[in-house]
């Protein structure tokens, strides 16, 4: 059994990392870290895992005894970075799930996180954690950092139709999101008094997130961010201009090609019914990303589609999928959940 350690697990995050690993026939959890809830039981903030675990936290500094295999880093932005090069020497592979090392260029980071990155140094060794575009590079990587969650959506939702040359120009993303995006702690803007009814705009430009989409696709990206009423669940709304000559059968085409057989990506782009396009609501608890596209051929536009959970896809779910790749496991292993409809 593989042992993993888990940094940051009193989250939301490091909630959906533990209730994933516990199903998971390959691992074992040997430590799960929280300084401020240090000898309680793991579900006590995380009730759903009730008669499924005895694990208690421990402080962060007791996972330097753990003997762990790989190390699953939930915590915060901006912090992550200064101790990275002592997390790398607690076990052979590193999985983080913070923003720090997304971004190749330490100057983009700055600009985005509002500080300067204080391990530049180690940018080059981290894998991105995106499977469906990076499989090869993670089978061998041991160090990796999974994407955010609206990027994960904007890239899988964008990244084809630039692969095949079919858009030009910038890319508008509309992202909206539920409230558990926000973190455990997402202080008084994430109250239901004022979260209830809301459809608060608050990132009207320049969300980090954008960034990744950029460096991911080639293209400008001006991406605004909206907090909706859902707890779970992203969406984006991505708008761009055809390539000359392209045609709703490239576009079509071009999904297909990039995600036939990927095991959590599907393709949704139907003329009728229900789900004509990706709907994160019935993707709750589960891996998959739903991409889809709409062509407006009498102004050369395409509107791209993306929807996941933000918490398993986005987040937990996608960085599980790494270590299986990472691993040589089927890519399925312990997140087999096909999410759930009505909901």
């Amino acid at each position: 059994m593989l042992r993993v350690a888990i940094v940051g697990a009193s989250g939301y995050i490091g909630g959906e990392l533990l209730r994933l690993l516990h199903g998971h026939p390959r691992v074992t959890v040997v430590a799960a870290t929280s300084d401020r809830l240090a000898g309680r039981r793991v579900d006590g903030p995380h009730p759903n895992l009730r008669g499924h675990t005895d694990l208690c936290f421990v402080g962060h500094d007791a996972v330097e005894d753990a003997g762990a295999d790989v190390l699953l880093l939930a915590a915060p932005h901006r912090e992550t970075m200064g101790r990275m090069a002592g997390y790398l020497t607690l076990a052979g592979t590193v999985i983080d799930l913070s923003g720090d090392f997304r971004l190749r260029d330490p100057g983009t980071y700055a600009a985005y996180y509002g500080v300067p990155h204080t391990a530049p140094h180690l940018i080059p060794g981290f894998t991105t954690g995106l499977p469906e575009w990076h499989r090869a590079e993670l089978a061998a990587a041991d160090r990796i950092s999974v994407p955010g969650c609206m990027a994960t959506a904007g890239i899988l939702a964008v990244r084809p139709m630039a692969e095949a040359g079919l858009i030009e120009g910038p890319v508008q993303v509309d992202a909206r999101t539920g409230s558990s995006g926000s973190g455990a702690s997402g202080g008084p803007a994430a109250a239901h008094a004022e979260r209830s009814g809301a459809l608060r705009v608050f990132a009207p430009s320049r969300h980090r997130h954008e960034a990744e989409i950029a460096q991911a696709t080639g293209h400008t990206v001006r991406m605004t961010a909206t907090g909706v009423e859902a707890v779970r669940g992203v969406q984006v709304v991505c708008h761009a201009k055809l390539a000359p000559g392209a045609s709703e059968r490239d576009v079509r085409a071009a999904f297909h090609a990039a995600y036939a057989d990927e095991p959590f990506v599907r393709v949704v782009a139907r003329r009728q019914g229900l789900y004509r396009l990706p709907e994160p609501k019935i993707l709750t608890g589960s891996n998959h990303c739903d991409v889809g596209f709409a062509v407006f051929a009498d102004d050369g536009t395409v509107v791209l589609v993306g929807a996941l959970d933000n918490l398993v896809k986005g987040g937990a779910g996608g960085a599980v999928q790494c270590l299986n790749v990472r691993f040589g496991w089927p890519e399925r292993t312990g997140l087999e959940f096909p999410g759930l409809h009505p909901n």
